[in-house]
Formats: structure tokens, C-alpha cells, sequence
């Protein structure tokens, strides 16, 4: 649809709303979201099939972050580039009074070589750990962005009428080094402050479900790494030494209890995993050390600080028994993502208004997302967006797979549920059921 076509139609329909009361007004921009949403439906999925095939790492995200800017900017939004990196910030300024809402999208692509055939799949390589590697939208944040580049052109052609600020936060390196954090530390949450911060993140299940939950919904993620000192000897003779192998392999079995054991799994589940263990380098030699490199999952901030705990006791303790010394070193990674009750609470009617019994109250996720640290500065509410074609859902493969797909059914979805969020949240009610 030619946009000045698509202007004309939304104009009369800002029109129509202009003139109603305070009450009424809010509830005919939620119904206008939808509409808008169908309208710009056809340009988002050409959004999304353009930074699909043009994949870019974390950090790397300069033409990404220029065609956000651009467009931001073409819609007459506040733009800041450079933010924590590649970050892009538009801050739209509603014609009402009212508070500020926060809505992200991270950019990043993965280390991934697609395997999936589609016309605009990616070819992109990219240097990788000093190799070329093939480059991937694996984790569906080409999906992200194109919502939520929807999601601003809607809201920009309601701005007259809507009662608040709208920043929209475009974030580089979710899947590492982290963007969050750098763009904070760059102004992202001042002048203004969000009141409120919503985001989502495409996920294997149908399209027609978004999936949220109150509290601890991913985990935080922490890197683990042990070092076992010993006293190297003779295989033959291990009586003259301290084996590091052997306490490495009791703190391996003993790590397990902490979660087993230690931790009440009914109130908050937590995960302490041992993926790399290195010691010597003959077979008829007991080394020196042993270095065990792991990853610690949690979903409370109390069960985090409890857990670390508990490793250190467990792996000094079991390694002293057998005459060895233990080094534990706990590498903090991304908190657990939080999503404030009330505000999950709130907004779930919004949710239900979208996507009706498809909204659904889910189990955890023991992956992290640096959406955490947003929430951390303002209520939060994260969501999990239906990506999979619900006819056939041998397509849901996990995210970070070669064989990823995302159905373009859940664009449009995704722009009704963000922005549908934002406006309800800004009107003070969510439109019910």
C-alpha cells in the first residue's frame, strides 16, 4: 500500500478518535492497533525477510541499526544512534499526558550456517573466534526488530492521541557480550525514564500463543570454573602424590547434590552443569590440576546467592578431603529475568485481548536474557511470542538451530501484542476480555 494511501486512511481514523471522551478514546486506540497492525502487516515481513537475509553479529550491527534509524527517524521520532555500542533509542512523544513505556528488540545474529530453504536465506559469513563462520538469525531477533519497526509506525501515526512517551530500545550483542547493560550506562532509561519496559522473544511453540509468566521467567546464567590442585606422580604409584583427577570426579557427583539435595526445586528450579573437564596429558601420569568449566542456572536472586554458595563449600570440602585444594571462581552473567507480578498481572488482559486463550501461563526457562537488566531499573514484563506454523509443528525447531523458522504468521501478532501493551498501559487500563 502506497503510504500515502496508507496516511490518508489513518488519518481519518485519528480523526474519528480525537473526538471522543478521555475513556472511550483509549479504548478505540486498542481497537485501532489491530488495525493499523494489518495495515502495516505487508512491511513488516519485508522488514524482516531484508534483515534476515542480512544477518550481523553482536557489535557488528551497523546496517541493521542504520535501517532502524532511518526509518525511526522518517516517522518524525527522536533518534539516538551509537548507544552502548550499535544501540539505536526513538522516543516518541504522545500528544497526552501520561507515562513513558519502554519497548526492545535486540539485533544481534548468531554464529550459525542456515539450513533452511527459504528465498531470502542468509549467506552471510562473518569472522568468529579467527574463523569464518557462516552468520544466522538463529534466535528469531531479525523477527524482533521488524515488530517492533511496525509497532513505531503504528504508534507514530496514533501520536496526537496517545496519552504518554514511547522509547523504543534497540539493542545490540543480546547473545553476547550483552547490550543491555552498555546501554544503560549510555543514557538508554534517561530523559525520560521509563515507568515501564515490555519486550518480547520469538519461541518454538504455535503462532497464536504468547506465553508469559509472574516472577523468575529465564534464568540467570553464570559461568563456572573449577581448578583441582594436586601433587603430580607416577600412574603406578599414587600413593605418593594427591590426585586431582579423583577429587574432580567427587566434586563432579557432589555439584549434582546441590541441586538435588540442597535446594527446594518446588519454589525455584536451578541447573549446575560441568561441560568441560582438562587434566594431564599421559595415561600413566596423575597431574598436577584438573580445571572444570561449567554454567550455573538460577531463577530467584535468593537461590542465585545460595547455590554460588553452596559449589564453593561443596568442591573446597570434598578436594581438602583428599588432600587436594580446590579454586572456585564464579563468572556473574545475565540475571534472572524478572517480570514484575503486578505488572504481569495488569497487562495480562492485553495479552488475552490479542491472542485469546493462546495467552498462557508458562514454566520457566533455564536459558538467560539480558532483557533482565532493563527490568532490574523499571517493571518489566517479557513475553514469549508463537513462532512455529501450528500445522505443522515438526518446523519447531529449537532456538540456535541451523533449521530455526519463524512462520511470518506471528509478525502481526507480535505488533498487536507490543503495542497493544504500550497503549494500554499508557491509557491506565488494559482493555479486558
Amino acid at each position: 500500500m502506497p503510504r500515502t494511501v496508507l496516511r490518508s486512511i489513518l488519518a481519518l481514523a485519528a480523526l474519528s478518535i480525537s473526538v471522543a471522551p478521555a475513556s472511550a478514546q483509549d479504548a478505540r486506540l486498542a481497537e485501532q492497533v489491530d488495525r493499523w497492525a494489518e495495515l502495516m502487516n505487508e512491511q513488516v515481513i519485508a522488514w524482516r525477510r531484508d534483515i534476515h537475509a542480512n544477518p550481523e553479529l553482536g557489535m557488528q550491527e551497523f546496517r541493521t541499526a542504520a535501517l532502524v534509524a532511518e526509518h525511526l527517524e522518517s516517522l518524525g521520532i527522536e533518534v539516538e544512534t551509537g548507544v552502548g555500542g550499535t544501540g539505536v533509542v526513538g522516543v516518541l512523544r504522545g500528544g497526552r499526558p501520561g507515562p513513558v513505556v519502554a519497548l526492545r528488540a535486540d539485533m544481534d545474529a548468531l554464529p550459525v550456517t542456515e539450513q533452511v530453504d527459504l528465498p531470502f536465506a542468509s549467506t552471510a559469513t562473518a569472522m568468529w573466534q579467527g574463523r569464518e563462520v557462516g552468520v544466522m538469525h538463529a534466535c528469531g531477533h531479525d523477527n524482533h526488530v521488524a515488530i517492533l519497526m511496525g509497532v513505531a509506525s503504528v504508534l507514530a501515526e496514533m501520536r496526537d492521541d496517545l496519552p504518554g512517551t514511547v522509547k523504543f530500545l534497540f539493542q545490540p550483542a543480546e547473545e553476547g557480550p550483552g547490550g543491555a547493560e552498555p546501554m544503560l550506562a549510555d543514557g538508554a532509561f534517561e530523559d525520560p525514564r521509563p515507568d515501564a519496559v515490555f519486550g518480547l522473544h520469538a519461541w518454538p511453540v504455535p503462532v497464536g500463543q504468547i506465553l508469559y509468566r509472574p516472577g523468575g521467567q529465564l534464568a540467570a546464567a553464570d559461568g563456572l570454573r573449577i581448578v583441582v590442585r594436586g601433587v603430580q606422580t607416577h600412574g603406578s604409584q599414587p600413593w605418593s602424590g594427591v590426585d586431582p583427577i579423583s577429587a574432580a570426579a567427587h566434586i563432579v557427583v557432589g555439584l549434582q547434590t546441590v541441586v538435588s539435595r540442597q535446594i527446594d526445586l518446588t519454589d525455584s528450579p536451578a541447573v549446575v552443569t560441568i561441560g568441560q573437564i582438562e587434566g594431564g596429558n599421559r595415561g600413566n601420569i596423575i597431574p598436577d590440576s584438573v580445571v572444570m568449566v561449567g554454567t550455573i542456572r538460577t531463577l530467584s536472586p535468593e537461590n542465585r546467592s545460595r547455590v554460588h554458595a553452596l559449589i564453593v563449600q561443596v568442591a573446597e570440602n570434598i578436594a581438602e578431603s583428599q588432600g587436594a585444594v580446590a579454586d572456585v571462581t564464579i563468572d556473574l552473567g545475565y540475571p534472572v529475568t524478572a517480570n514484575d507480578p503486578e505488572l504481569t498481572q495488569q497487562m495480562a488482559p492485553s495479552l488475552r485481548r490479542v491472542v485469546g486463550e493462546g495467552a498462557i501461563v508458562m514454566s520457566p526457562i533455564m536459558g538467560a536474557e539480558d532483557f533482565s537488566y532493563f527490568a532490574e531499573e523499571v517493571p518489566g514484563l517479557f513475553i514469549m511470542l508463537g513462532v512455529t506454523p501450528p500445522e505443522d509443528p515438526s518446523m519447531g525447531h529449537p532456538n540456535h538451530s541451523p533449521l530455526f523458522f519463524a512462520d511470518e504468521r506471528a509478525l502481526q501478532i507480535g505488533v498487536r501484542a507490543l503495542a497493544s501493551l504500550a497503549v494500554d498501559y499508557m491509557s491506565g487500563r488494559p482493555i479486558s476480555d
